[in-house]
């Protein structure tokens, strides 16, 4: 079993309904969608994944704590955390992949998502010599490295970089066409703000499975400002 901390609009947002359809797979309910089968192979490793943005990545429990106390801890820290926006979201390429990202780096968002990582970094248990080959640690800069060390997950504190993955691996030549496509499929979401509203917890019942929505916790509701002060 693995929990993973991610962002995700609420279960009836139109962005999840849109976005799991793209990908094949709703992570709330489970159920499996074909609207975009000619694009089944390249949404097959973000399927599995559901749709979302890591910011406390997966990770196994540590022996000390249960699932009812990291439970209660994502309730809690969620309803001291006000709501938020990201002034502008785009379709972006990450390298060789696609993915919702905002147009620029926005501090509210980095220091959020570092508050998360540092909050919950007590649940997690020690990466295993092999969880930590995977991360391919020569490939990694100097900081990514020590973030994996310290964090368990290397893009994270200064390497984070917000993003809702999309596709998995698009060859260059091919890419201009998939973005094309993500772009029209997503217009109605994109060059406009997205609300980071709520945290999710996510579970792999085993290593390999889908990923699946544990729960949905809303962040607090700023107060509003009173128009005639």
């Amino acid at each position: 079993m693995r929990y993973a901390i991610y962002f995700s609009p609420a279960k009836d947002h139109p962005l999840t309904e849109t976005a799991s359809r793209w990908l094949g797979r709703n992570a709330f309910s489970g159920t499996l969608h074909d609207d975009h089968h000619d694009y089944a192979d390249l949404t097959e490793e973000p399927r599995r994944y559901g749709f979302h943005a890591t910011l406390k990545a997966p990770f196994e429990l540590a022996e000390k704590y249960s699932e009812a106390e990291l439970l209660a801890t994502v309730k809690d820290f969620a309803a001291n955390q006000s709501a938020f926006e990201i002034p502008r979201v785009v379709v972006g390429a990450l390298g060789p992949f696609f993915a919702l990202v905002p147009d620029r780096i926005y501090q509210p968002l980095q220091d959020f998502a570092a508050d998360v990582v540092d909050h919950f970094d007590r649940f997690r248990a020690p990466l295993s010599e092999t969880d930590i080959a995977r991360r391919r640690p020569q490939m990694l800069t100097e900081s990514q490295r020590q973030n994996l060390s310290l964090w368990g997950y290397p893009h994270v504190m200064d390497d984070f970089r917000f993003h809702m993955t999309l596709t998995g691996r698009i060859d260059e030549d091919e890419q201009p066409a998939i973005q094309e496509v993500l772009s029209t499929r997503f217009a109605e979401f994109t060059d406009r703000p997205l609300a980071i509203s709520g945290l999710a917890l996510f579970i792999e019942e085993t290593r390999g499975a889908p990923f699946t929505v544990h729960s949905w916790h809303p962040l607090a509701q700023p107060p509003k400002k009173d128009a005639n002060p």
